[in-house]
């Protein structure tokens, strides 16, 4: 069995909040600005093996993150995902459940006096984009997300 990335992803400096199932990180790559990504804090491999309690704790985190990305950060909607095709790519697969969120902004973004406009609103989100977010911005946005993530 391969080693989990996600597993091993706890150590991330990006930890906005934790919970007793899920932890929701900033992601790395900022290519859609707010980008983050949940983790289910037990290694499992499809949705329909989460119990209810892990469902329940989902839910929370959910209502509370789109509450930031609109109230906060002025987004328009979120797209999530759980595609879990890239542990197939491997020979001997070993998923972990976790979940992708892009807010969609139809107004610009500013950050640090940086504004930051979503040009495919309104549109798929595109795969392999390149980040948007400067650096400098990036730890003004997740200090700000952290400060507002309280449930």
């Amino acid at each position: 069995m391969n080693i989990c990335e996600w597993c091993n992803y706890k150590d991330n400096k990006w930890l906005i909040y934790k919970s007793l199932h899920w932890s929701v990180y900033l992601a790395d790559v900022q290519d859609y600005v707010g980008r983050c990504i949940l983790v289910l804090n037990r290694h499992c491999g499809c949705i329909s093996e989460l119990s209810t309690l892990e469902w329940i704790d989902l839910k929370t985190i959910i209502d509370r993150l789109e509450q930031i990305y609109k109230e906060v950060l002025g987004a328009e909607l979120c797209n999530w995902s759980c595609l879990l095709n890239n542990f197939y790519k491997e020979p001997n697969p070993n998923p972990h459940l976790h979940f992708h969120v892009r807010p969609r902004y139809k107004n610009p973004i500013t950050i640090n006096h940086h504004s930051y406009v979503d040009a495919e609103f309104a549109h798929h989100y595109a795969l392999k984009k390149e980040p948007v977010l400067l650096d400098e911005d990036r730890q003004v946005l997740f200090a700000q997300m952290k400060s507002h993530f309280c449930i």
